[in-house]
């Protein structure tokens, strides 16, 4: 059933989640007004790259930042940067951290730093669970949380890690991937947040909806080692200008709608709470995602979803992960959304209504 459910997902004419599909056109769309004889970028170096690069690290606060090809490599390399800064082979991140669950034990194989799990497994961390650690060299946190659905502490519990962790010696690095969605729910430009940090790392593909890239932003002399890294990773490609023009087009057009998405996901999110045997993980969003979670055996849950994407038209959900006793996938909020009317939105609401209020009668 779950190949069923992604086949209908993929063909619906519209989607409720992200900014519409990936395809050539994101790239040509981002290419479209670029001048034929626009430089490119070569190992690094180029007006191209390089101006980005600028525009960026004074986004976050910084004093500079180095564009790499993704966030894996990084991240990575802030944190070996920051090890051997310390002289200290110990950071730390939560236990749901990308690089604990999606890099391949990327970070114990490539480097001699032993990660220290951080906090409980289904909970974002607190100083509390800060204060327990040995000395590390460098904590890591997430804003937001993705895998536990999008949740970040307040700003002021974040200023009190800070506070703590500056008294310790202890550096800190930021996974902004999704920094830009969550301004909205602090009320606070990226560089109040970013700042705070001694290194920052921001994705242009995921709320912003770019071809590829992050940035790694910090002081002179970190980014310089960054870019010694870089090279040494394989990441310092001849050129990347096609995934410095898409992420700065991407940027442009969408960093100023992140507001207009947070409210789409709790309109959207309250509407689904709203039926029965569906919820949300959090119940209110603090950004444009949420975890979507449906009451049920995966297969059944499959089925109906992909009857009722079948039937409208509209795409919803493409994957599910199974628990005990429900399944949940995740839900982000971008342009798509903005290309769904409102009649197609409320027959969505009706078919789940009707397919999951009754679900154990």
């Amino acid at each position: 059933m779950m190949e069923e459910l992604r086949r209908s997902f993929q063909a619906a004419r519209q989607q409720v989640s992200g900014h519409g599909k990936r395809n050539v056109g994101v790239l040509k769309e981002a290419l479209l007004n670029v001048a034929d004889d626009t430089g490119s970028d070569i190992y690094g170096n180029g007006a191209v790259i390089n101006d980005f690069e600028q525009k960026i690290a004074a986004l976050l606060g910084h004093e500079s930042a180095v564009f790499f090809p993704s966030g894996t490599m990084a991240q990575q390399i802030a944190l070996r940067i920051w090890s051997d800064d310390r002289d200290n082979r110990h950071v730390a991140y939560h236990p749901l951290c990308h690089l604990e669950l999606h890099e391949q034990d990327g970070l114990r194989q490539l480097h001699p730093i032993e990660p220290i799990l951080v906090g409980e497994r289904d909970m974002i961390m607190t100083l509390d669970d800060i204060k327990a650690l040995p000395e590390i060299a460098c904590l890591l946190l997430e804003l937001p949380n993705r895998e536990l659905g999008g949740v970040a502490p307040s700003f002021s519990e974040l200023e009190a890690i800070v506070a703590y962790c500056r008294e310790q010696g202890i550096r800190l690095h930021l996974d902004g991937a999704r920094l830009l969605e969550l301004l909205p729910y602090y009320d606070k430009p990226a560089s109040d947040v970013a700042s705070l940090f001694d290194s920052v790392y921001l994705s242009f593909y995921k709320g912003l909806g770019g071809i590829a890239g992050a940035i790694l932003a910090g002081p002179k002399a970190f980014t310089t080692e960054a870019r010694i890294w870089k090279r040494r990773y394989g990441g310092d490609l001849i050129s990347l200008y096609p995934y410095v023009i898409s992420s700065d087009y991407y940027y442009e057009q969408r960093n100023d709608r992140m507001g207009h998405y947070y409210e789409q996901a709790k309109h959207v999110a309250e509407r689904l709470n709203a039926i029965d045997n569906i919820f949300t993980t959090p119940r209110v969003p603090v950004l444009n995602m949420f975890h979507l979670h449906f009451n049920g055996e995966v297969a059944d849950v499959a089925a109906r979803l992909t009857r009722i994407q079948d039937q409208l038209g509209l795409g919803l959900v493409g994957y599910l992960v199974e628990h005990d006793g429900y399944c949940s996938t995740e839900i982000s909020f971008g342009d798509a959304f903005d290309a769904v009317s409102n009649e197609a939105f409320e027959q969505l609401i009706t078919r789940l209504t009707a397919e999951f209020s009754a679900y154990r009668d």
